[in-house]
């Protein structure tokens, strides 16, 4: 990092900004996280560690003065927080956690031999929330949000039992509690059956059910979830009747709030560390979700002369856990075959705790990662789990023992194909298509999935149960359901408003958007950005399947046509040609769209400076893909090209612009930086 130039330190900063601003909003305002916990604190502490090396390039925009996410478009009300709702600073190692309490001592100016009382309690992983209450009446919750303002959620809390509706007598006439809503693991597990039974959203993890259920516009729906709290400290107050962090909680714990069953005070490293030990061993049988241990000068005159820094005080560090790992024995190895036809080796374990979880299965990706590990059944393996990641095998134990390599199979498990890579690829996949029952079911589950046709209602387990009845063979089969509504109504479990909910849904995709169905269908290579490049340039689905017959039987230009559209290649002209080449697929086809009517694609542009300019982007962009970036040039009436020429009107480089920048400067052609870009998007609404 000391080899970096102002420049290099200046684009990663920008880079991490937008990263972290992004997971910051699918986190905070979403509920819906891309990466683990562990992921997220890499980038804040590389941030933090090239701020602390260029300070003077501290952006205005910096993650290290933000806490949380803007609310914007929420469908609850807003409410501005009285004392701002902080973050914390972050430790992972007991080096960190000993220079935390030597600046304490240094801002303090404190002898070696004074002692710091430091209150340590378990990190629960829930969703923030202040409890305001006057004249001891809760008056009013909100969640954290930016930390300046939440969203109300006052209706909903009232549903959690854990939250008094009013307060004993004696405290403040203003008292705000703060803690963290959450949901159990037992409960966590029990909703996600629910939902899934029922066809609905399923959670990735406890703290996001209690996100999910607490921020409903419909408090009866919140309800109707276990939600829980526990209270970990106070905001605004019309007083504060206690001198130490430690005697306030238990005031607050007198009033009817929960708290950490691991509060307590401690008074040195050697101490701090021993619990937050101490609690980590135990984490794995509590009922709930924690991420590490949270630290706070106990004396609140302490707390208010150390004040705060930009999002955090100084007076408080969380001490985050380790991605955790466990030993246990690899019990079998097992092939899964998904709906583009992989074929996945699954990990059988003798049942182990990680991270709180019990882990029985591990993914081994592909038959390259079971060589390369040189597993087999029967081995001792360590296995990795870090936050909401899937867990991972990353030892073998016994590669030396005396066994039979694990043998990859050659035919498809479910059907008997033949099973092949092609060249170049390291997944293996089934040859059978739509005759193999695990690709039928599953590419059913994709048609219908968000992504796609988004069809409300459509679990796993329902189309599994249709499918076993014979009433869903194909797409098409979906549409005719309209004339088994008495038979659906007949299954266990099944009323009229949710028949006719389901039903409703169906006939509400009639007229689907054509590049949703084209990706729908599972074609190989066909993305959910392919399929669009696809359909903004043919426009009809109907004719894909004519220029892809004709392409396939070599008309070259047919192919060109194809291949001309930016981001199509021969591969994808090619998979085109197989899909429509199997007669079971057109049959497929032909009876989809004798279901459906979907209108004509086109795209909606909006008037921006780069409207009916050619736009190359080149170079690494680090806060969205190649494919989202030329998504955005075709919304704002710019043509995305992939290649420089003299009718390129802007070029976008990102870091590692070779060649097409040199043209593009020798073109004179007007060249940005991803921000550059990121600003006319913006600009253009």
């Amino acid at each position: 990092m000391n080899n970096l130039t102002e420049a290099e330190a200046a684009n990663e900063l920008m880079r991490l900004a937008k990263a972290i601003a992004k997971h910051d909003r699918l986190y905070h305002a979403e509920d819906d996280p891309e990466i683990s916990d562990q992921e997220y604190d890499a980038l804040v502490r590389r941030n933090a560690e090239l701020e602390a090396l260029f300070p003077h390039l501290i952006r205005e925009d910096s993650p290290s003065k933000k806490v949380g996410h803007e609310i914007a478009a929420s469908p609850l009300g807003k409410v501005t927080h009285e004392v701002r709702m902080m973050s914390l600073d972050n430790a992972f190692n007991r080096e960190e956690v000993e220079e935390w309490a030597a600046r304490i001592r240094r801002f303090l100016s404190l002898d070696e031999c004074e002692p710091v009382a430091i209150t340590a309690e378990d990190k629960i992983d829930g969703l923030s929330c202040s409890l305001r209450y006057e004249n001891g009446k809760l008056v009013r919750a909100a969640t954290r949000g930016d930390g300046q303002v939440g969203e109300d959620v006052t209706p909903n809390v009232a549903h959690i039992a854990d939250i008094p509706q009013e307060l004993p007598e004696g405290v403040p006439e203003v008292f705000e509690v703060r803690g963290e809503v959450y949901m159990s693991k037992a409960d966590f597990t029990a909703l996600n059956a629910a939902q899934e039974e029922a066809g609905g959203k399923l959670f990735a993890n406890p703290r996001n059910a209690a996100a999910g259920s607490l921020r409903q516009k419909d408090a009866s729906v919140t309800a109707k979830r276990p939600l829980k709290f526990w209270a970990y400290g106070w905001g605004a107050a019309s007083e504060v009747p206690c001198e130490s962090q430690h005697d306030m909680m238990r005031m607050i714990e007198r009033c009817g709030f929960p708290v950490s069953p691991f509060l307590t005070v401690s008074d040195s490293v050697d101490a701090m560390i021993a619990h937050y030990e101490e609690i980590g061993r135990r984490r794995p049988d509590l009922d709930y979700e924690i991420d590490g241990v949270v630290y706070k000068v106990d004396r609140l005159d302490y707390q208010r002369r150390l004040g705060f820094v930009a999002k955090a005080p100084r007076w408080a560090l969380a001490h985050k856990f380790p991605a955790e790992r466990a030993e246990t024995t690899l019990e079998a190895i097992d092939i899964q075959v998904g709906r583009t036809g992989k074929l996945t080796p699954v990990g059988r374990l003798a049942p182990v705790l990680v991270g709180g979880v019990t882990v029985t299965n591990v993914t081994l990706h592909n038959r390259d990662e079971i060589e390369r590990l040189g597993v087999r059944p029967g081995d001792r393996v360590v296995i990795q789990r870090a936050g909401d990641v899937i867990p991972q095998v990353v030892d073998n134990l016994t590669r030396e023992a005396q066994r039979d390599p694990f043998a990859f199979p050659d035919k498809c498990p479910e059907c008997g194909s033949e099973a092949v890579a092609e060249e170049g690829e390291v997944d293996v996949r089934c040859t059978g298509g739509l005759i193999c029952p695990a690709q039928r079911t599953q590419r059913l589950e994709h048609f219908v999935s968000r992504k796609a046709l988004d069809i409300d209602g459509f679990g796993s387990k329902t189309i599994a149960q249709f499918f076993a009845l014979g009433w869903l063979e194909s797409p098409a089969d979906i549409y005719r359901l309209k004339d088994r509504r008495d038979e659906v109504l007949a299954l266990e479990g099944w009323q009229d408003k949710s028949v006719d909910n389901l039903l409703a849904a169906v006939e509400n995709k009639r007229r689907p958007d054509a590049a949703r169905l084209l990706f729908g269908l599972g074609i190989r290579h066909v993305g959910e950005v392919t399929a669009r490049d696809l359909m903004k340039n043919v426009h009809e689905l109907s004719a894909i399947r004519s220029i892809a017959e004709r392409a396939r039987a070599g008309d070259e230009d047919a192919a060109a046509e194809l291949t001309s559209i930016d981001g199509i290649g021969p591969s994808v002209v090619e998979a085109l040609g197989d899909f429509f080449h199997e007669p079971h697929n057109v049959a497929v086809w032909k009876d989809l769209l004798g279901q459906i009517d979907p209108p004509r694609y086109e795209v909606e542009t909006r008037d921006s400076p780069v409207a009916g300019k050619t736009v190359v982007f080149t170079g690494k962009l680090e806060t969205m893909s190649r494919d989202e970036a030329k998504a955005q040039a075709e919304r704002l009436g710019a043509k995305a090209s992939g290649s420089v020429s003299a009718k390129t009107d802007l070029l976008v480089a990102g870091p590692g612009a070779g060649s097409k920048l040199k043209k593009a400067q020798e073109l004179g052609i007007e060249t940005i930086d991803e921000a550059g870009w990121a600003k006319i998007v913006a600009e253009a609404g």
